[in-house]
């Protein structure tokens, strides 16, 4: 199987030597559906899971919003999704669980698009005041990124009808007329507007204070972590392993074709041509995400009434098994040096 060059021969003998002592041990994974899910199928596609003896089972989310309680269960020992209010509530009554690395962050390519018939009524973000807009969920990262760009005219979601729908829907309701605005991900922000349905209004990461904006995590069981150490260690090794390949992918390095490839083969997008058209999101190679600002999307839960304590930081951020994924495979080195694309660095 083909390595990636500059890996340590010290490296691969350690990932070997784990082959051996986990052989085809399962790991339970929840995921959300989505571009930013790429890595996880890069990893099983190319066997970085099967070389640290790992066998990977996923169950496929709507949400990372309603599973929780099956992380914290141990039903699913890895979850990767959205940051949303009900993990700020469940670390608050001890669940055990906590965020181990970043799954996308700015730039996102997420946009606020209003209906293109609103054109001349929806000029301004401060024009949408008691007017429909969808989001995918009220605790939500989408739905602070609703309220951060309100916050901006002096606005905040009491101000608007928030109409709870999926991203696919959204396009049905903005035709129909149903909703004024959505604020959607790729590639659907991008094919909605392209179709003529929606015009942007705003960009989130515009909007974000403090930037980056982290947006989806990977969140991990911590009892089962530190009852099995070294697997969790291997796991994010072999996780860490394809968040590279992706983003030499993400920056149109040599790889791209065939990320491309398993992008479609495994089902995250069936059409290859939209992969080329519209914008990737980003993440934080190294696995760390922004403390500062998913502090201040707590911050916004708890005055919304979503989330109650002001936990610190390090309760719920654990960079532990990222960590000895770099010391692993060495820092992230970008191939496509003339990439002018921000993120994925």
């Amino acid at each position: 199987m083909p390595r990636r060059a500059g890996w340590t021969a010290a490296t691969l003998a350690a990932l070997a030597a784990t082959s051996c002592w986990a052989q085809e041990t399962v790991v339970h994974v929840g995921v959300t559906k989505s571009l930013a899910s790429a890595t996880t199928m890069i990893a099983v596609e190319k066997g970085y899971f099967q070389d640290a003896g790992i066998k990977v089972q996923l169950t496929q989310l709507d949400s990372a919003a309603n599973v929780i309680t099956l992380l914290a269960q141990n039903r699913l020992q890895i979850v990767e999704g959205g940051v949303t209010a009900g993990f700020f509530s469940a670390r608050e009554r001890g669940m055990p669980i906590s965020i181990v690395a970043d799954r996308a962050s700015s730039p996102l390519n997420h946009k606020l698009l209003v209906r293109s018939d609103l054109s001349d009524t929806i000029k301004s973000i401060a024009d949408l005041k008691g007017g429909s807009i969808a989001s995918n969920g009220a605790g939500t990262v989408t739905t602070y990124e609703i309220g951060k760009i309100l916050a901006s005219a002096g606005l905040n979601v009491k101000d608007v009808d928030i109409k709870i729908m999926s991203f696919p829907q959204m396009g049905v309701a903005l035709t129909s007329k149903a909703i004024a605005a959505a604020l959607a991900i790729q590639p659907w922000a991008s094919e909605y507007v392209d179709q003529g349905m929606a015009r942007v209004v705003a960009d989130p990461d515009d909007y974000a204070d403090p930037r980056p904006l982290t947006i989806a995590v990977n969140m991990i069981n911590t009892d089962w972590a530190k009852s099995n150490p070294q697997l969790a260690r291997d796991y994010y090794t072999a996780y860490e392993r394809a968040a590279y390949d992706y983003c030499q992918a993400y920056h149109h390095g040599p790889n791209r074709a065939e990320v491309v490839d398993i992008i479609v083969k495994t089902g995250i997008e069936d059409r290859p041509e939209t992969l080329d058209r519209y914008p990737w999101p980003a993440r934080n190679p190294n696995g760390h995400v922004n403390k500062p600002g998913l502090l201040d999307m707590r911050e916004y839960f708890r005055k919304q009434g979503l989330a109650t304590r002001e936990t610190p930081i390090d309760d719920f951020v654990d960079y532990q098994y990222v960590d000895y994924a770099t010391s692993m495979l060495g820092p992230f080195d970008l191939q496509n040096k003339q990439s002018p694309l921000a993120g994925c660095r």
